[in-house]
């Protein structure tokens, strides 16, 4: 592979086949992933009371957890494989399965087979599980180092854009007559085109394993729970895994509460709730593409303490941001009344301090972590931010269902207390200069 020049923009690997089929296939799992999951919540909510005798709010949250539990039990089997086998291989077998749980999801919509949608949700996040440790593990035997923060901001925020688009679909779709044969189709035709651009990524060089690596285990949840003793191999690393952890908390706890906010806070209808989405997944697209131009193309973790700071203190602002007593608004009036542009420019601001904050990480751990281990770390960072999110909805009911505090000031409790993770951020990188030299990208 040729050296790329070290002043080209990472938007160049988006021509080139090594980077760009992977690229498309990752931006179609996430845009699917979402499109099915919030349609099948809009569906249960609006077009069911309840299913099967239940109330609406338990099945909406049993969904929840039927699409987040494959992380917990399937990530150690599939953090295994992707470190034993070529990669693209993998990527193809699950976007192959993809198209099989879709198809049969399109004739679950098209009869109204509820139960059957909450099992096949599970399977998508079975699959979703499944392809996490090769999407980042990939990277490294694809990319050059000085690619490594590019590319990596590109998967980032490509990932957050095709989450925010792929929840806008769900809602359009499924406001029209015939939503259901429109939702059908859409989750098939995207299965597809995953699969498609799954067949040109190129192949991989297959690992090289260790005499002394274990032989494949195949007991889920012993196996999740060994995730942790890899991790744990190298504090830095492992740190770094929980630093990423904390940020998908603080980012669970905004885009749990924005339908609320909105709501009671801006007095907003669905307009509202659809922009503040936008607005903190295009900052989080933008800080994560910063990002390579602030490292100077380099495994770098300077711009992590920044984004720690930019987690909290236009956090911090956004509770003062608000205005005394807000009239009824919609998208339009917040964007065209400067009372509330300090707030909206908090949001964005939020969200690339947090495309700052997790990039450099997520480059850090590939460059730091050996090939034959890479994709079970990544693994294991699955299951923590899945434990995190699970925390962070815990903490939500907690503060404000038990504890009666309203949504600006529970925001404003996590802004402050994110002033807890610079100095480990600080550590990890002061850590990460004492090293003599940490090459374990793959080449």
């Amino acid at each position: 592979m040729a050296s790329p020049n070290a002043s080209s923009s990472q938007f160049q690997l988006l021509r080139q086949r090594r980077f760009l089929p992977f690229y498309l296939t990752q931006f179609s799992g996430a845009f699917n992933d979402n499109l099915y999951k919030n349609a099948l919540l809009l569906l249960i909510t609006f077009t069911t009371v309840g299913w099967a005798g239940l109330p609406v709010d338990l099945v909406v949250n049993l969904a929840a957890f039927l699409f987040i539990v494959p992380y917990f039990l399937f990530s150690g089997l599939a953090g295994q494989l992707a470190d034993r086998h070529e990669k693209t291989r993998i990527i193809r077998w699950v976007k192959a399965a993809e198209i099989v749980i879709m198809t049969l999801a399109a004739l679950a919509l098209w009869q109204g087979w509820y139960g059957v949608l909450l099992c096949l949700l599970f399977l998508m996040g079975t699959q979703s599980a499944f392809f996490g440790p090769v999407k980042y593990s990939i990277l490294p035997q694809v990319l050059e180092p000085s690619e490594l923060v590019g590319g990596n901001g590109l998967v980032s925020g490509g990932t957050f854009v095709a989450i925010l688009l792929g929840t806008i679909a769900a809602g359009v779709l499924a406001s029209f007559p015939l939503a259901t044969p429109l939702i059908a189709f859409a989750v098939v035709i995207m299965a597809l085109l995953g699969y498609l651009s799954a067949r040109k990524i190129p192949v991989t060089v297959a690992p090289e394993l260790p005499k002394s690596m274990s032989p494949m285990c195949w007991q889920p949840l012993r196996e999740s729970w060994r995730l942790m003793a890899v991790a744990a191999e190298q504090r830095p690393v492992l740190l770094a895994i929980l630093a990423i952890s904390w940020f998908w908390f603080l980012g669970a706890a905004y885009l749990t509460q924005f339908p609320n906010f909105a709501r009671l806070h801006l007095q907003g209808d669905e307009t509202v709730v659809t922009l503040l989405l936008s607005l903190f997944i295009v900052g989080i697209a933008s800080g994560s593409v910063l990002c390579e131009r602030l490292t100077h193309h380099s495994v770098s973790l300077a711009p992590v303490p920044w984004g720690a700071l930019g987690l909290t203190l236009p956090g911090i602002d956004l509770f003062f941001a608000l205005p005394a007593s807000a009239e009824p608004t919609t998208w339009w009036l917040l964007l065209s009344q400067p009372e509330y542009w300090r707030l909206l420019v908090d949001l964005v601001l939020i969200g690339a301090a947090g495309g700052l904050f997790i990039v450099p990480l997520y480059a850090y751990i590939q460059r730091a972590t050996e090939a034959h281990k890479r994709a079970r770390i990544i693994a294991a960072l699955n299951v923590i931010n899945s434990l995190f999110m699970v925390v962070s909805a815990l903490a939500g009911m907690l503060l404000l269902g038990i504890a009666g505090l309203s949504i600006p000031l529970f925001l404003l409790i996590l802004s402050v207390v994110n002033l807890l993770v610079l100095p480990l951020v600080l550590w990890i990188r002061r850590y990460k200069g004492q090293e003599s030299t940490v090459k374990h990208v793959d080449k």
